[in-house]
């Protein structure tokens, strides 16, 4: 047997050893509900399209389909030739959410793709429709639950996580995104749906949590999206510790040296199982189709080859793309 035969083999082990350990949750994807053992190697965190036009002047109408098609195909063709199975959309409604292109992109690609339901009210409340402003955390759940059971814009297509956006003041969360934090611990008591905040700083990561904690959602049910963004590492270790998923997700614009350490010493302090890693890439832009695409790869050419310099193993990054995107999205609910 050669050594690349050898190589190949005791992967597949691996890949198999996960398998057999991840529970059978079940996940809602673009084309219907399938199990998260399907999901394989999963970039959690990407974009396609993002139009940042604002939520009272977004339209369909705003981009070509067929344009958009083939600016960002052969990105998620590199991706999936790197060994991506599955990436999850994260482009809120409002802000370019598009079922059909989705639709269009696995179809072409053969990519599993997941889309999401909730709203984003960071970047001043510029992406928020009119009635987030007047409507209470109850009512913007029965908007979120009614896309899960019912499916998005009239379609089949039902969503796989929660997306929401928060800004925070010297003083803590706005109250508007209180709301929306409170909205989004509603439609997971009901669905399973876990929550992915766009946070970044530490300070109103924790105060999501605690906000959910008091709903008695349970902190694995929340991903603190953009966790990067804090400097101050024992934050992310103490998030972890609460059991909430620490998504370092922006390894599509550089730092690679800083990712790496962060996923390190989150693995020396014994929570590898609390990480999520991806790109934070794309993304067509309807303002400016010509602009610069960011692809989907530089885990693989960039982050990968430094984490195994530190010493982590196959199953170690099997963990970080498979085992960890498979348990953070298995749909159930998570209460205290």
């Amino acid at each position: 047997m050669n050594l690349t035969r050898r190589s190949f083999l005791f992967t597949a082990l691996g890949l198999l050893l996960v398998a057999a350990k991840r529970k059978n949750y079940s996940i809602n994807t673009i084309n219907g509900r399938v199990s998260v053992r399907d999901l394989g190697t999963s970039l959690i965190h990407e974009h396609f399209l993002v139009d940042f036009i604002g939520a009272d002047k977004i339209s369909f109408d705003r981009w070509d389909r067929d344009q958009v098609l083939a600016k960002v195909v052969p990105y998620a063709l590199e991706a999936k030739q790197a060994g991506v199975k599955s990436i999850f959309d994260c482009t809120p409604n409002f802000l370019g959410r598009d079922i059909g292109l989705l639709k269009m992109i696995s179809h072409r690609t053969g990519l599993t793709l997941v889309t999401n339901t909730g709203y984003y009210g960071a970047v001043g409340n510029k992406y928020l429709p009119s009635w987030a402003f007047t409507e209470t955390a109850e009512q913007l759940a029965i908007r979120w639950i009614g896309e899960f059971e019912n499916g998005i814009e009239g379609t089949d297509v039902k969503p796989g996580f929660i997306k929401i956006g928060v800004d925070a003041s010297p003083g803590g969360l706005y109250e508007i995104h209180k709301k929306l934090v409170q909205a989004a611990g509603l439609t997971h008591l009901k669905t399973g749906l876990t929550i992915c905040s766009h946070t970044g700083p530490g300070a109103p990561a924790l105060e999501e949590i605690e906000i959910l904690r008091k709903m008695e959602v349970h902190p694995s049910a929340f991903v603190w999206v953009h966790a990067q963004a804090e400097v101050d590492k024992t934050i992310h270790t103490k998030a972890a510790s609460m059991g909430a998923w620490i998504s370092l997700d922006g390894i599509g614009w550089g730092d690679f040296d800083n990712y790496a350490d962060s996923i390190h010493r989150l693995k020396r302090q014994g929570y590898l199982d609390r990480v999520l890693i991806s790109h934070d890439a794309g993304w067509y832009k309807p303002d400016e189709p010509a602009a610069e695409f960011k692809g989907y790869t530089n885990i693989f050419s960039e982050l990968i080859p430094r984490l195994k310099n530190k010493g982590f193993t196959q199953n170690e990054l099997n963990q970080l793309l498979i085992e960890n995107p498979a348990e953070a999205f298995g749909m159930r609910i998570r209460k205290l």
